[in-house]
């Protein structure tokens, strides 16, 4: 499923040029020495785990201190995160908070059989989440689905990307079994 998925993406080709008004989903300074990259899928029950595991002792330790910034880049498994993506980025103001929610109560909206089932589990889900959001239009937007299959492109050719979670620190992959101990050594050695 996965290569067919990346074939068509390379097939298709992917326009870059309408992209400058859509924003990476970023937490922390700007000018952080370090910068995280996070490649993630919002079906995957890891990087649901590591948002839910990792990242609130990264973020009180590293992020809110001022020290790391980390980017959310999209690398969707499946047309039910590709749409969950675009769901993301479609309200800039809210994408933080939007794809935490979604991590967060990723059970609540990822099942069933058939995407139009997962889309309106989607669409609710957000709903009773109080996020007002034009569901049709944000996953009918060509130009956030360029941006979003690029992040998985560029994560593919620059990073060897090819599961979820993958992290990228200061641009060298992070080998290592992803839990707060062992991203902590790594950053402290950085810092």
């Amino acid at each position: 499923m996965n290569k067919l998925f990346l074939f068509l993406i390379l097939i298709f080709g992917l326009s870059t040029s309408a992209n400058a008004e859509i924003k990476r989903i970023v937490s922390g300074n700007q000018n952080a020495k370090i910068t995280i990259i996070a490649y993630e899928s919002l079906t995957c029950s890891h990087c649901a785990n590591f948002h839910k595991d990792v990242y609130p002792s990264l973020k009180k330790d590293f992020i809110d201190t001022g020290l790391v910034k980390i980017e959310f880049r999209h690398f969707p498994l499946d047309i039910a995160a590709l749409n969950a993506s675009k769901i993301s980025l479609c309200k800039q103001d809210q994408s933080l908070e939007i794809l935490e929610k979604l991590y967060s109560n990723q059970q609540a909206w990822i099942k069933g059989k058939e995407i139009e089932e997962v889309n309106n589990n989607l669409k609710e889900f957000l709903k009773k989440a109080g996020f007002d959001i034009d569901f049709e239009k944000c996953i009918n937007n060509k130009e956030i689905e360029d941006y979003v299959l690029n992040d998985r492109i560029e994560g593919t050719k620059n990073f060897k990307v090819n599961s979820t979670p993958t992290i990228i620190i200061n641009n060298e992959k992070f080998e290592k079994s992803l839990n707060y101990k062992n991203l902590k050594k790594t950053l402290e050695k950085l810092i």
